[in-house]
């Protein structure tokens, strides 16, 4: 069985991680399939949009510390570019093109935070929770933790989060920003979201998702810069074209 499964639906692409009989924790090998199955999204031209989502009734409890970190008593720089390749397992989602969807069904916790976040938007089921507990166990969060958490709830609540190192439930989690939307059933929420992305444009899904990105790390100089040429390329489009000709026959 693999502990990785990829699922083509049209052009729909689900990864789903699948060692539920131990809430997903991550291992080199769960790992390795990850990655594979994430560069096999980004290789497939049909695909236009992408939910994660774990097996069973957590989406990732985490790390398994043994098999992740290895030796620890190795140098330190041994051991951040052992780190970084346990990172650039996961990351990879982030430089997708194509809108991602995170199905957070139960415990995010720790690397398996880091995979939600590393998605577009998070849709939580009631029992969700959102664990950024590195300071719990005397470790330094890593694999973009800081960064990709203060991108969506800011530095001051990031640094709360991080330094009290508690488990946030879906309500306290969707108030913060860290998930977008709380539904009863968060896997077939997402899987309605990404069916309705995946139908437009591509180019302006993948123009937007960039856009977002922007504004996220410029100012609004840069924004009006990047927005000004996706726009007016847009302007030319057959979705558009119909609408306006809809439009203007009224």
């Amino acid at each position: 069985m693999p502990l990785v499964e990829l699922r083509r639906e049209d052009t729909v692409r689900t990864i789903t991680l699948n060692a539920p009989d131990r809430l997903n924790a991550l291992d080199w090998p769960l790992l390795q399939e990850l990655r594979a199955a994430v560069e096999s999204v980004a290789a497939d031209d049909e695909a236009r949009a992408l939910v994660v989502t774990g097996a069973g009734k957590a989406f990732c409890s985490g790390a398994n510390l043994e098999s992740l970190f290895g030796d620890t008593s190795r140098p330190a720089d041994v051991l951040r570019e052992h780190l970084m390749n346990v990172y650039s397992s996961f990351l990879g989602i982030r430089n997708l093109s194509i809108p991602t969807i995170a199905a957070v069904q139960g415990a995010a916790v720790g690397a398996g935070l880091n995979i939600a976040l590393a998605c577009d938007v998070i849709i939580a089921g009631p029992q969700a929770g959102f664990g950024p507990t590195f300071s719990r166990i005397g470790l330094h969060p890593g694999g973009g933790c800081t960064w990709m958490l203060t991108q969506r709830i800011g530095s001051a609540n990031t640094a709360a989060a991080l330094f009290n190192g508690d488990i946030i439930d879906a309500e306290t989690g969707l108030r913060l920003g860290i998930a977008q939307e709380i539904d009863k059933d968060p896997k077939a929420r997402a899987a309605v979201l990404a069916q309705s992305w995946a139908k437009r444009n591509p180019k302006l899904m993948a123009d937007i998702k960039k856009s977002v990105g922007v504004a996220a790390r410029s100012d609004l100089h840069e924004s009006l810069n990047f927005e000004s040429w996706a726009q007016a390329e847009s302007l030319s489009s057959e979705e558009f074209a119909a609408f306006a000709a809809k439009f203007a026959s009224r």
